[in-house]
């Protein structure tokens, strides 16, 4: 999960370098923190919160075929 988050974060911003995914894994749900350069917070979002939305989705799907529960946390 944490390579495919990392992957469409740096497809989608400037500074692909300062992109850092960490995961936390618990007993059920696995927190992916997503942490990218400033500048690139707004691409990230995007408008009305669709982009985090769709990466989001996305993140569900994978984890839902490996049965486990993930969570996406977009760090400023």
């Amino acid at each position: 999960m944490k390579d495919l988050i990392k992957y469409i974060a740096q497809a989608l911003v400037d500074y692909p370098e300062q992109v850092e995914v960490s995961q936390v894994d618990g007993e059920q749900t696995s927190v992916i923190e997503l942490k990218v350069a400033k500048d690139d917070l707004g691409k990230i979002i995007g408008k009305q919160g669709r982009t985090a939305r769709s990466i989001r989705t996305i993140l569900g799907a994978a984890s839902a075929k490996i049965k486990k529960r993930s969570v996406l946390e977009i760090i400023e």
